[in-house]
């Protein structure tokens, strides 16, 4: 058994939507952007949500779309857990994989890092 958690609600947008995308939900969800150095993401804080939210620069990619990033203590039974009901590994990482559900959206499975991980997390699996 191990645990789960749905970390963050992302919003990935080409690079030359990024700053018209993190601006409107920023202000959509009264949030304040804050860019994460080196990183293509920009954290919306204080945004008026449960899980947290930020924006990703996509590079060229033109599709805009929204992926989840879940939480997991144990990565590899997460996977085959997700793989059982429908999900898609689309890239391994050494800490975390890119996964898409049965009709094609994205998520993330990534080590757990947020504060209420041990609060808020269901234990899954069996």
């Amino acid at each position: 058994m191990h645990r789960i958690m749905l970390r963050e609600v992302i919003i990935d947008a080409p690079s030359a939507d990024i700053d018209a995308v993190t601006s409107f939900w920023a202000a959509a969800l009264a949030a304040t952007p804050h860019p994460v150095p080196g990183e293509p993401y920009v954290a919306l804080r204080g945004a008026a949500s449960l899980p947290q939210v930020a924006t990703q620069d996509i590079g060229d990619d033109p599709v805009p779309r929204f992926h989840l990033d879940i939480e997991t203590d144990d990565l590899e039974a997460e996977i085959a857990r997700l793989e059982g009901l429908g999900a898609t590994v689309r890239a391994r990482f050494d800490t975390y994989a890119v996964l898409t559900d049965p009709v094609g959206l994205l998520f993330c499975l990534l080590p757990p890092e947020s504060e209420e991980f041990a609060l808020r997390s269901a234990t899954v699996g069996g």
